[in-house]
């Protein structure tokens, strides 16, 4: 298959993109690693009038840490991966598609894909993190459980681009995990789970969130999941998988009913928490 025809594009500053995406509007694409852009032109799925080439901006390539994690929108999965500058995203990449993909698709053309089965979505709701939207106008910032609002659906205006995610540090005492289960290694995971809970020095759990892909239109965030107040023990472990299993909404695929879903979600579940908390000690 080929795409329709398109008028591409190049950018060469910040101001000529956002001046190019306020001309064109939602007929035009920003084009960076275009590992899920392009193969949706060639099934013709997406049919942008215009490509906005954004990969002359090495301004926007940059991973940077003073207080909370800043990630430029340009910035590759492979370079994420190997930075090693949160523990939870580095636990992640290693699952992100297959290291061809990673070495060039990009942070923010993946969230900003918004496939409720990618794991950086998750990843970024379980985390709290923000993300930068910028136009001709201004900027503004959206939380990223508010960024995802349907399946491959943002909170996007038509003129408006992702141009930064931020990272809160994690507190002191804090645990993280991902785990996902796929049928092979880069496929799309049939259930993932992103963990991260924080104790007080008497090991009492104080704040935990369980964001979940493959779970829902969107990612599945589940807050609390009644382990605010406990020890993080087995039969705490237990009772949340159970919550967070009526909490989130599969549709089930070609590979997994939605009764199978919530089971590896429960399963993944108890996994991930028992290993998060381990991981505070």
């Amino acid at each position: 298959m080929k795409p329709a025809p398109f008028t591409y594009l190049v950018a060469h500053s910040l101001d000529a993109a956002l001046a190019l995406k306020a001309e064109h509007g939602d007929e035009a694409r920003f084009l960076a690693g275009g590992q899920s852009l392009v193969p949706a032109m060639n099934f013709r799925l997406a049919q942008p009038a215009a490509l906005i080439d954004l990969n002359p901006l090495d301004e926007l390539d940059y991973i940077q840490s003073n207080g909370t994690l800043r990630i430029g929108a340009l910035t590759r999965h492979r370079a994420l991966e190997k930075a090693n500058a949160h523990p939870l995203l580095h636990e992640i990449m290693p699952h992100v598609a297959h290291w061809p993909i990673r070495t060039r698709g990009t942070i923010a053309g993946n969230l900003a894909h918004a496939d409720p089965a990618s794991e950086l979505p998750a990843a970024m709701v379980a985390l709290g993190a923000r993300l930068k939207a910028q136009c001709n106008s201004g900027e503004r910032w959206i939380e990223a459980t508010d960024f995802f609002t349907g399946p491959l659906t943002t909170a996007l205006g038509d003129d408006e681009m992702l141009t930064e995610v931020e990272v809160p540090t994690l507190p002191e005492r804090t645990g993280t995990c991902f785990m996902e289960l796929a049928r092979r290694q880069g496929d799309y995971a049939m259930m993932g789970v992103a963990a991260v809970v924080t104790v007080d020095e008497m090991a009492t759990c104080t704040a935990a969130r369980l964001a979940y892909l493959s779970a829902g239109p969107t990612p599945m965030l589940v807050s609390d999941a009644g382990l605010v107040g406990t020890t993080l023990d087995d039969d705490a472990i237990a009772a949340a998988a159970e919550t967070a299993k009526a909490a989130i909404d599969p549709a089930g695929t070609v590979h997994a009913s939605a009764a199978y879903q919530r089971h590896i979600a429960g399963v993944l579940t108890r996994r991930a928490l028992v290993k998060a908390r381990d991981r505070i000690a």
